[in-house]
């Protein structure tokens, strides 16, 4: 492999060489699937220099520096806080978690995507919909969990993100699956749902509307879209009752949590409940899935947990020297131009999100998947 490799590189010259040696490491690092999928994001992030570059890395990190904006100031800008964040972190999320961008427990005998897939099919059992019924999601990523649900209910799903980007390539995968007639994504603030009252005969939200600067109105909104007798369902990204406010390691834990996942302010799992009976729901079911029996297998957080083993991914991305490694190699990339100034930066502020959330879920202090489910009451 290594003589073949250096007879290939000896005919190349420049960038072009460069990107070669990065490829040869990144195959040395993932073995072939990874390097393929490697291939794609970095092709993908050197289209994206509009949208990408070492500014929007700068104003992301200025709205989450408690010294220069307070969480008051990040709520009020929540729409360019999330919008940057996720103009940052869309391509890094598929490239490496899939383009469903959420958590599961691990059942003994599951692969990674069969656990993701069991989660949304959990979720939408709890909507109570036929075949036809018009569901919405109310932040939706790049859409994967809308069109997983809708071949799963055979209900047809408007999906709704803030962001563009996302809109755009949920909408390029709806078409290349030939799902595009049930499933549409939508740009759209869930703060200020763009549907006439009573539109959807459930709603539901994966991991979204911990985005929001306060719970109560966006569940509101929720509310006024949601029929009659309709359902609401969500897993949301909560602080638990093992969480001290006065124990640092518990501090550190939810502020690289809201860092590098582009939260505003991340709250109680009482807050949310409230939150929801509030907002005029009946509340069904309140309870932490993260505690759910697993059979022998692995807890939501596995996948972040550091691995040396290449074929565990994301995991091997969060040894000690993938950690410096992958920032190196983009750094690389920077420097000659193949992908945006700030993507370095940006891996490394996921990192720091991805490490939070590990140790919230070893420590127990934050769960991703505080399960509700609220229903609407019939007229």
């Amino acid at each position: 492999m290594i003589s073949w490799f250096m007879d290939t590189a000896a005919g190349l010259s420049g960038s072009t060489l460069v990107l070669a040696v990065v490829c040869f490491a990144l195959f040395c690092m993932f073995g072939l699937s990874g390097v393929k999928g490697t291939i794609e994001f970095m092709s993908s992030l050197g289209k994206s220099k509009k949208r990408l570059d070492q500014t929007r890395i700068d104003i992301y990190n200025h709205l989450q520096d408690d010294n220069k904006t307070q969480v008051d100031g990040r709520e009020t800008s929540y729409q360019n806080l999330v919008n940057t964040y996720y103009d940052l972190a869309t391509e890094f999320y598929e490239w490496g978690w899939g383009t469903s961008f959420h958590f599961a427990n691990k059942i003994k005998g599951e692969s990674f995507h069969s656990s993701i897939l069991r989660h949304e099919h959990f979720i939408a059992g709890r909507l109570n919909v036929k075949k036809g019924a018009k569901i919405l999601d109310c932040g939706c990523g790049v859409g994967g969990p809308a069109r997983n649900i809708a071949r799963f209910t055979g209900a047809d799903v408007t999906a709704v993100t803030i962001n563009q980007f996302q809109v755009d390539r949920g909408n390029e995968l709806c078409k290349k699956q030939n799902i595009e007639n049930q499933v549409r994504l939508v740009q759209a603030d869930f703060m200020k749902l763009p549907f006439p009252d009573n539109s959807f005969d459930a709603v539901y939200a994966i991991e979204a509307t911990c985005h929001a600067p306060e719970r109560n109105g966006v569940y509101s909104e929720i509310y006024r879209v949601l029929k009659p007798g309709g359902v609401f369902a969500t897993y949301e990204w909560c602080l638990t009752d093992k969480y001290d406010k006065n124990n640092l390691v518990h501090c550190k834990i939810k502020k690289d949590i809201e860092v590098g996942d582009g939260l505003p302010d991340m709250c109680h799992t009482s807050v949310c409940t409230k939150a929801l009976g509030d907002a005029g729901f009946k509340v069904v079911e309140a309870r932490d899935c993260a505690l759910d029996a697993t059979y022998g297998g692995e807890p939501w957080y596995w996948p972040l947990t550091p691995s040396w083993n290449p074929f565990q991914q994301p995991g091997f991305q969060f040894n000690p020297l993938m950690r410096k490694a992958l920032p190196a190699v983009l750094g690389v990339l920077e420097m000659i131009g193949l992908v945006p100034s700030g993507t370095g930066a940006t891996q490394v502020m996921l990192q720091a999100g991805g490490i939070g959330c590990e140790q919230g879920g070893q420590t127990g202090v934050f769960t991703p998947m505080w399960l509700m489910v609220g229903q609407k009451e019939s007229k």
